[in-house]
């Protein structure tokens, strides 16, 4: 049975329509994120499980049990969820301890004090019991709001931008930590963020959402590796991007033909090109013919990649008909400036030539004449 479950679920502020027909669900013990850009529609809608927004179409269910519905709503402290948002919202006045306990006032004092030390002991914060939040790091801080949602032992964890406060370095140490205990917990977590390398760290599912929709759902790799559009491959990084025509089921690139899948001749097309796809050789130093040859603008080392800005040239298709494919139509007298990412440290000379290799299954081909 599902922990969580969103069915037909629709909101609006106004005319502007915030969520439309969500359709999603979230299993015990599961962590779901809830992806997108600013605006999506993604707060609103954990907005509304919360119980903080009156559901205006469809119905909220909570383990089999209908909690929301139009006209009908259970208040959120009826709902047995924990709440995390991205301000922590803690009370400066009130000690640690007394913060975590907030949310237990109708258990005994002996329950209350048990589940206090449990959930500090869950996010490491047990010594800071008698400490008060200005006294306290960001990082803690953000420690300290999650063990005050887990001390009731909810069966549901809505966390909303529980990270975006934080630095770089704290982020990566804390949502890691925040990953285990969630887990260790068995809580099934709905997870709100518009970091795409945030979601692929955290989440079992993701659920990327566009102006109320969600635009695909799935495994992380299913997002990554599988985009349904333009839309969802672009969103988890920078890609190359060109544009062509469909002739005979392909379509011509400089690395060669790529299928489009069941396109009609004609269909105009854009082909985009994660920068890992493409790998680099010395002329010469591989028997594997080369898909082309780049000459490097310029190679910067990122830390754990390398990327590298190439120049691509004209490129002549032996498929093509006619004597002149969709990409010299597009490309013809403008070399292609593409970048490729590659691991570890790779630092070619500027001006070098290198063979260049694609790896097909990472470049997409979607319609143009179609809203990506």
């Amino acid at each position: 049975m599902d922990a969580l479950k969103f069915e037909h679920v629709s909101h609006s502020f106004g005319q502007v329509q915030a969520v439309d027909d969500l359709e999603l669900s979230v299993k015990s013990g599961e962590l779901v994120c809830l992806l997108g850009p600013s605006g999506c529609g993604k707060t609103t809608a954990l907005r509304i499980a919360a119980g903080l927004e009156p559901l205006q179409q469809g119905r909220i269910a909570m383990s089999g049990k209908t909690v929301g519905e139009p006209n009908r709503n259970l208040a959120p402290e009826e709902r047995g969820i924990g709440l995390v948002f991205q301000d922590f919202a803690l009370f400066p006045h009130l000690s640690i301890a007394d913060n975590v306990a907030f949310g237990l006032s109708r258990a005994s004092a002996s329950l209350r004090a048990e589940r206090v030390t449990t959930a500090l002991t869950q996010v490491g914060m047990e010594s800071y019991r008698d400490a008060f939040p200005h006294m306290l790091s960001g990082g803690q801080q953000q420690r300290v709001a999650l063990a005050r949602a887990l001390a009731p032992q909810p069966k549901i964890m809505l966390l909303d931008e529980p990270f975006s406060g934080l630095d770089s370095r704290l982020r990566h140490q804390v949502r890691d930590e925040t990953l285990h205990v969630l887990k260790e917990s068995g809580t099934a977590t709905l997870m709100v963020t518009h970091d795409p390398e945030e979601a692929m760290f955290m989440a079992d599912r993701i659920a990327l959402m566009r102006a109320g929709r969600v635009e695909q759902q799935g495994r992380p790799s299913d997002l990554y590796f599988a985009p349904r559009n333009a839309f969802v491959a672009t969103f988890f990084g920078e890609t190359n991007e060109l544009e062509g025509i469909c002739v005979s089921g392909q379509v011509s690139t400089p690395f060669g033909s790529i299928p489009t899948s069941d396109m009609a001749d004609g269909t105009e097309v854009s082909v985009l090109v994660r920068p890992e796809a493409l790998r680099l050789k010395t002329p010469g130093s591989s028997e594997e013919p080369a898909d082309n040859t780049a000459t490097v603008l310029a190679a910067r080392m990122l830390g754990r990649s390398s990327l590298v800005h190439l120049q691509l040239g004209d490129h002549q298709d032996s498929t093509a008909q006619s004597g002149v494919t969709p990409h010299e139509v597009q490309y013809q007298g403008h070399p292609l400036h593409w970048h490729a990412r590659i691991p570890g440290r790779y630092l070619p000379a500027e001006g070098e030539a290198l063979d260049v290799y694609l790896d097909r299954s990472q470049a997409f081909v979607f319609p143009r004449n179609i809203t990506n």
